[in-house]
């Protein structure tokens, strides 16, 4: 990629070089719609590239109703919370005031989906849909899940314990071991092509 050319959009405003999701970055005169978050897509990007949304459809399987949010919707929200520096769940809501940032995330969720799977999507609720992260309710609800009460009655006061992961915990655990595994085949990938002399 070349840092020194400069590509405009046909307004005239200057466009820095788009990823892999359907989103660019543009220079705005207008605030409307600008977010502070600007960092987030980026991770968003990296997400699809390294195949985390079909590693979480794969092993974590929560929600399994075809109403309301879906284990990848809750999982990245709860992800990009913790990207943007939120300190507990109720810090989603920061997440859903950036007008901006629930644009970009509204674009990511539908990105190659044909319109039958779209549709599908939307009959997931029973209103019209007005979020882009699930509410912290909604997130309170879906982590307690992970939670095994039986294990919790072998707890000891004053002694360390480490409960044994329940089935959604087991999954959760299978997602970030591949996740990791995605990364380091990616960087291995890299430090081979950088081996590879150059022609002359």
């Amino acid at each position: 990629m070349c840092l020194d050319k400069q590509i405009y959009h046909q307004r005239g405003e200057r466009i820095m070089a788009q990823g892999v999701l359907p989103y660019k970055y543009e220079e705005e005169r207008n605030h409307a719609g600008m977010t502070a978050m600007a960092g987030l897509p980026i991770y968003l990007d990296l997400a699809s590239v390294l195949g985390v949304g079909d590693c979480i459809r794969a092993h974590v399987h929560v929600r399994k109703s075809d109403q309301g949010w879906t284990d990848e919707q809750a999982v990245l929200s709860l992800i990009l919370l913790n990207l943007a520096g939120g300190d507990c769940v109720e810090d989603v809501k920061i997440l859903e005031k950036d007008e901006g940032f629930c644009k970009v995330l509204g674009r990511v969720e539908t990105k190659g989906l044909r319109r039958q799977q779209r549709r599908a999507m939307e009959k997931r609720w029973r209103k019209e849909r007005h979020r882009s992260v699930p509410s912290p309710s909604a997130l309170f609800r879906y982590l307690e899940a992970f939670h095994d009460p039986g294990e919790e009655e072998k707890r000891e006061q004053g002694k360390a314990f480490i409960p044994r992961p329940n089935e959604h915990l087991q999954g959760l655990r299978e997602t970030n071991r591949e996740f990791v595994a995605s990364l380091s085949r990616s960087a291995i990938l890299r430090r081979k092509r950088r081996w590879i002399p150059m022609p002359r």
